[in-house]
């Protein structure tokens, strides 16, 4: 009975070390330096780069100056020029492949452009958001700013959008994916709405801190997984 016994122990202890194998590999585990995070930057033409060699648009530039601070990363460009909202949210299940780790979210701008209604802009940013949550993918949610020619009143429900939905869903948030290149001249095209190529470098040089704080909670995120 005594070398049953020590069998059957035997027998439970090698269960027990097999189970602590097979549960390991799913447990915490930090992102591999050696494999490229998958960024998708997701957006109208101010991501897509309108009028610029694609080597200049936003997420190729973005792409190089992360690489030049040692960040092992590839951006896609899902710009897609004159996309609204609505127009996002009807492709983002195609347009965000498996294994995407993060979502720059840049939308909105020609809502703003064409001065439909905040309430159809917030939900479907809500329903874009709500969709990357639900597959567990990190978030930049970019804003954007009205029009002074649109009023008060549309600026207000306009520009709370992208407050509100970073309280709801815990992004990281950039205020003004513009921000230090609207209204100046010298980094636009000849369209005074686009950035040329000196304004693409500096719009990530401003939304850089950001990024790299989406990078930082994309690594918290994928150890807790």
């Amino acid at each position: 009975m005594g070398l049953i016994h020590s069998v059957r122990l035997f027998a439970a202890m090698l269960l027990v070390f097999a189970a602590a194998l097979w549960i390991a590999p799913v447990a915490a585990q930090p992102l591999s330096p050696d494999v490229p995070l998958k960024i998708v930057a997701f957006g109208d033409s101010l991501t897509a780069g309108y009028g610029l060699p694609a080597q200049d648009a936003f997420p190729a530039k973005l792409e190089r100056a992360l690489k030049a601070k040692g960040i092992n990363v590839e951006i896609e460009n899902a710009g897609v020029s004159g996309d609204t909202a609505s127009g996002g949210l009807s492709r983002i299940d195609w347009s965000i492949p498996d294994g995407t780790d993060a979502v720059i979210l840049e939308l909105g701008a020609n809502d703003m452009l064409r001065g439909i209604d905040p309430k159809v802009t917030r939900a479907a940013l809500d329903s874009i958001l709500a969709k990357l949550k639900e597959r567990n993918i990190a978030v930049l949610l970019c804003g954007m700013r009205a029009a002074p020619n649109l009023g008060g009143e549309y600026a207000r429900g306009f520009e709370s959008i992208f407050d509100d939905l970073t309280r709801k869903y815990d992004v990281v948030f950039y205020p003004f994916f513009l921000d230090g290149v609207a209204t100046q001249a010298k980094l636009a095209l000849r369209d005074g709405l686009h950035p040329n190529a000196a304004g693409v470098d500096a719009i990530v040089a401003g939304i850089m801190p950001k990024v790299e704080e989406l990078i930082a909670r994309l690594g918290r995120n994928k150890s807790r997984s």
